[in-house]
Order: structure tokens, then sequence, then C-alpha cells
């Protein structure tokens, strides 16, 4: 019987890991259903960016009063887990705050997580006076599960935060009553600053019996909430707490303005300009394999990297309130494109999982079914969302790869930009002239 708390612990812990890793795999698999792409080159540039942009957030500072409240929550919540360890070791064994040895240091830990909780808690309340009273609308525009899952993170975190603290105030207070397994001989294990002032007043009158019942409880609330909470990021925007490092890590280190050709594209324009190509040569071998795809139209033609941007999208909406399209009522909203992409990912990855490791058509692709063209032909491909994103995503890349498929599978550009192409075609220039034409403006 002594030890059945310690089995049920093991029991909890190791099934919430496994379950997590289950999901981990099952994101690795979606996002290598992308194209193959180099991001190797540069290490010490992209470590840099990792430790600037991912670890640093300087780009969350750029919005000053946000940026400021985040890396409160960030570095909080990070630290104040870092107690997991010991909580870890304590379900297992049985021990009481098992790092108490440490003597003064350990009296400073905690009593700086207790600080940070109390940080993290204030200003996870803001946060959800921002996201839910103050209408702004990067937030307003938010419905359905993307709104709701917004605020449960943010419950999420209130309620762990208060477990914590309560946790420990019926921890002191045992200890100063001298309970059996709780109180130390060299005096009280930890300090207390937030929850001896806040929470503690409350439960003095309480006695042994009923603090201990406390105190297991709300550990156990506490553990089990922590990971329920890592459990639930497979299914959040809160993802992004996980794969921000690699997202930053292999994001495209070329200027914003530059965009990528198409290696077939390339091979035939350098096959046309070269003076010494015969343009009777027999192909080249090989024509059984299938000819690449210009663009893309669904998930499986874009790349891993870009892939690996939908699934780390915050859904933050600066993006979207930065792009000049959407400011002037355009339907475009980089965000949505991001959402949309892993929305398709998904839906493909619980097809693949339903038929035994086997993607079967399901009659539906990103081009249409998610994305209108509309959306894409809305954007100026000025990079202001690449630009503002804090984690480096690039919503251009996917609506670039789109258009190229609708221009040169489908013949499907707009009218005015059919109207350009042919006018460069016949007349060397995007204006309706013949070239000989072009100077009469000088004589009138």
């Amino acid at each position: 019987m002594k030890y059945i708390p310690n089995i049920l612990f093991l029991l909890l812990f190791i099934g919430a890991i496994v379950f997590f890793a289950t999901n981990v795999k099952k994101l690795i698999r979606n996002i290598n259903l992308g194209l193959d792409v180099d991001r190797t080159d540069q290490k010490k540039v992209r470590i840099s960016n990792v430790i600037r942009i991912a670890l640093g957030q300087s780009k969350m500072v750029t919005r000053p009063i946000a940026g400021f409240l985040h890396i409160i929550v960030y570095v909080g919540f990070i630290l104040i887990n870092l107690e997991l360890l010991e909580i870890i070791i304590d379900g297992v064994f049985g021990t009481h705050r098992v790092f108490f040895p440490l003597g003064g240091l350990y009296n400073y830990l905690i009593g700086s997580f207790e600080v940070l909780a109390f940080l993290v808690l204030v200003t996870v309340i803001i946060f959800w006076i921002r996201r839910n009273a103050l209408n702004i609308k990067r937030f307003a525009t938010l419905k359905g599960w993307s709104k709701k899952d917004g605020n449960n993170i943010l419950y999420f975190e209130i309620v762990l935060m208060l477990l914590f603290l309560t946790m420990n105030a019926a921890d002191y207070q045992l200890q100063v009553l001298g309970a059996e397994h709780y109180a130390k001989a060299d005096g009280v294990a930890g300090a207390f600053p937030i929850s001896s002032w806040l929470i503690h007043p409350l439960l003095e009158n309480l006695s042994q019996g009923t603090l201990i019942i406390l105190e297991r409880t709300v550990w156990w609330l506490h553990i089990v909430g922590i990971l329920t909470f890592l459990n639930y990021l497979y299914y959040s925007k809160h993802l992004h707490i996980l794969l921000a490092f690699p997202n930053v890590y292999f994001a495209n280190l070329n200027p914003n303005g530059q965009l990528d050709n198409l290696e077939a594209v390339t091979k035939e324009v350098q096959l046309m300009m070269d003076p010494d190509a015969d343009p009777y040569a027999a192909p080249e071998e090989n024509t059984e394999e299938e000819p690449a795809k210009f663009g893309a139209s669904d998930v499986t033609d874009l790349n891993w990297v870009q892939l690996l941007n939908a699934y780390t999208c915050t859904e933050c909406g600066r993006c979207t309130s930065s792009c000049p399209a959407n400011l002037t009522g355009k339907q475009l909203s980089p965000r949505k494109i991001m959402m949309d992409t892993r929305d398709r990912l998904e839906e493909v990855g619980k097809n693949i999982d339903a038929n035994n490791g086997e993607f079967v058509d399901d009659g539906k692709q990103l081009l249409g079914d998610y994305i209108t063209k509309e959306e894409l032909w809305a954007c100026t491909t000025c990079n202001a969302c690449v630009e503002v994103c804090p984690v480096e995503i690039s919503p251009l890349s996917i609506i670039m790869d789109m258009r190229r498929y609708l221009v040169m599978e489908e013949s499907a550009a707009p009218t005015e930009l059919n109207n350009m192409m042919s006018n460069i075609e016949n007349n060397g220039a995007p204006w309706p002239y013949n070239q000989m034409d072009r100077l009469n403006w000088v004589n009138e």
C-alpha cells in the first residue's frame, strides 16, 4: 500500500510521455510529406538567429507592451517548470523536496519561482483581457476553435500557477507544524515570498490532516495539469513553444525580396540562351520519370520547411495586421494561409492514418478547398508578413508556389497579368504598343 502512489505516478508519467512521443512521431511524419529542401548552410548564422530570435524574443519586442508581457510568461513558465525535475523524483521515490540539501541556493530558486509564478499569473490575466475585452482586431477576428484554443492556454496557465502557489503554501504550513514527512530538521525547505502572503493566511486555521489532503490534492492536480498541457500542445497553436527553435534555425536566409527560381525552368532558359546547344538533340534518358509539377496545389507540393512553418504558426495575427492587402479590404490574410495549410496537412495525415499508411485521394486539395485564387492574387509580395513574424514564418513562399501552379499548370492568371505577359512577349514591354510606336508621345 505504501508504494501505490509512487507506482501510479510512474505509470501516469510514462503514459503521458509515450502519448506525447506518439504525437511527435506523427508530427514529424506529416512535416516530412513535404518536398526536400536543403537548409544546412551557414550554420553559425542559423544558430545566432535561434539565440537572438527564438530564445531572445527579439522580434516580439518590436511591439513593446505585448513583447514584454510575452517575455514574462515565456521566461516564467520555462523556469518554473524546472521544479518539475524535483516533482518527478519526489513522485517516483516518495521523497519530499529532494533538492533541499542545496541550502540557500534551493531557497533562492523556490522563492524566484514563486515571484515568477505571480508575474505569470498577472500577465496571463492581462492577456485574457486583451484577447477578450479590448476588441483588438487581430484577436477579434479569430472565431471557433482558434479563439477557444487561445483562451484554453490562458486558463491552463492560470490554474497551473494557482496550483503551484497553493501547493507551496500548504507545504510551508505543514513544515511549520512539524508534520511527518514534511518537516525538516534544518528548518523550512524553500522560501515562499508569494504563497506565504497570498494563500497561506487562508490555511492557517486548517488541521494537519486537512492540510495533508489539500497539499496532496494540489500536488497531483499540478503534475497531471503539466502532463495534460504537454499533450495538449500537439492540438494547439502553442506547439510553437517547441517548434519555434527549429523553425527559426531552418528559416530562409536569403534577402526577403529574393525569390527562388524553379530548377526545371532555369535549365530550359539556359538551354535557350546557349548558342552551342542543339535544339534537336535527343532528350536525356530516364523518360519514365514523371515531370516535376510547377508550383503547388496541395500540401505535398510544398517543401518540408513550409509545412514546419504551418505547424509553428502562433496565430498571433501580426502578419495579417501588417498586410497592406488585408488593410485595404482584400480577402488575403497571411495568418489564414498558414492556418489553412496546417488544417489541410492534418487532414492528409488523418487520411494516411485511416488507410494503413497510404494516402487515398479524397478529392480535395489546398488550392480551392482551403485557399482561394482571390486570396493568392491579392498579395502584393511586399514581404510585410515575413518581416513581422516573431518566429520567421513565410506565408509569402506558399502564396508564390501556389501562384506558380495557377500560371504554369493551369494558365489561370488574372486577365490583367495575362495581358501584361502577352505584351512582353509581343512588344518587349508591359504596354500594348508596338516597339516602333513607343516614342510617338514625343511628337505629341
